[in-house]
């Protein structure tokens, strides 16, 4: 794998700390955002992002709290994590900030972007999808699927994969039918994944998190769904 370089950028005052990761060779690449869960910019998203441009892409792990932070505790992160979900249109504008700041490397093709999301950053990068940025696709990782500012039609271009556990009690099954609902009435090009025995947070292997209500990581599931989620991301960005 290559490394990671620092990308700073900014969204209502506050200084946010991305890692990019770039592939060999010259561009302009296809590029990826990889939004990280509600604990922070965390080793799992440096590693996704690293696969990435080990496959091609420019990816850019997002920093949605400011300053690079990674929480390790629920009563450390809740304050940042509650002031987003509190303030949809800043939580939207935040992960847009994150794409215009990928956007305007010089490395990244404009015309070929996406984004790549888990738990949390799987909610940010359905509202980057329901704001209409020019994504041409968004693949959610066991995400949160609620919304206070739904797709509207005719407005999203980008396609949708969502990626999803039966028993994750964070998406359960009436939240992954409304959201159904809300893609289809808008008109989106969407495909939803149920993995019958993953439970939230089925792709990342931190044993910190095994404690956590709901949560249990699947090492099938974690392969299942970076295969899916790649062949995707290959589909709708290197046409």
């Amino acid at each position: 794998m290559g490394e990671l370089r620092a990308l700073d950028y900014e969204h209502e005052g506050v200084l946010l700390k991305g890692e990019l990761a770039l592939p060999a060779g010259p561009g302009p690449h296809p590029a990826v955002l990889v939004m990280h869960d509600a604990h922070g910019l965390g080793d799992h998203v440096r590693r996704r992002a690293l696969a990435l441009a080990d496959l091609g892409y420019a990816a850019l792990a997002t920093d949605m709290y400011g300053g690079g932070k990674l929480f390790t505790g629920q009563t450390e992160v809740g304050p940042f994590f509650l002031d987003l979900q509190e303030n949809p249109q800043r939580l939207r504008g935040r992960v847009l900030a994150a794409f215009e700041a990928l956007r305007a490397r010089p490395e990244v093709d404009q015309a070929r972007m996406g984004a790549i999301g888990f738990c949390f950053g799987g909610q940010c990068v359905l509202e980057l999808a329901r704001s209409g940025a020019a994504a041409r696709g968004v693949v959610s990782f066991h995400g949160l699927l609620h919304t206070s500012l739904p797709a509207r039609a005719g407005e999203v271009k980008a396609k949708v994969l969502v990626l999803t556990g039966g028993r994750d009690p964070y998406a359960p099954a009436d939240a992954v039918a409304g959201l159904q609902r809300e893609l289809t009435e808008a008109g989106v090009d969407w495909q939803l994944t149920v993995y019958g025995e993953g439970w939230h947070a089925f792709t990342d292997p931190n044993p910190e998190k095994a404690s956590v209500p709901g949560v249990r990581y699947d090492p099938l599931i974690d392969k299942l769904s970076w295969a899916q989620a790649t062949a995707f991301l290959d589909a709708t960005l290197r046409d």
